[in-house]
């Protein structure tokens, strides 16, 4: 195989581990809405937390976007949010993978 070959390869992983992640985080995140409402109580606010953990990418994103469309915050802090959000969904989406290599 050529090393172009492997590159190819790499960045389609990237980019399915990329949406991989973002999904997973989109369709917990949704979830959540539909059947949770505000934290009250510490085992609801720990759940909260462990949801946010998956979800907390999805939510970040839209968060986000809203705010810089809103013209509420700056082109940088947006690039900076939509990096780190990338990067989650990567590890996330890297878990997925890793799941199913393994079944």
């Amino acid at each position: 195989m050529p090393p172009e070959s492997h590159l190819l390869r790499d960045i389609t992983v990237l980019l399915f581990a990329v949406a991989a992640g973002l999904t997973l985080s989109g369709i917990i995140a949704n979830i959540y809405r539909i059947f949770a409402r505000k934290p009250q109580g510490r085992g609801e606010t720990i759940l909260y937390y462990g949801v946010m953990v998956i979800a907390g990418a999805s939510v970040l994103l839209e968060n986000a976007t809203r705010t810089y469309r809103k013209k509420d915050c700056s082109a940088p802090a947006y690039g900076f949010a939509i990096a780190l959000v990338g990067y989650w969904c990567f590890i996330m989406g890297l878990f997925i993978l890793a799941l199913a290599l393994a079944i």
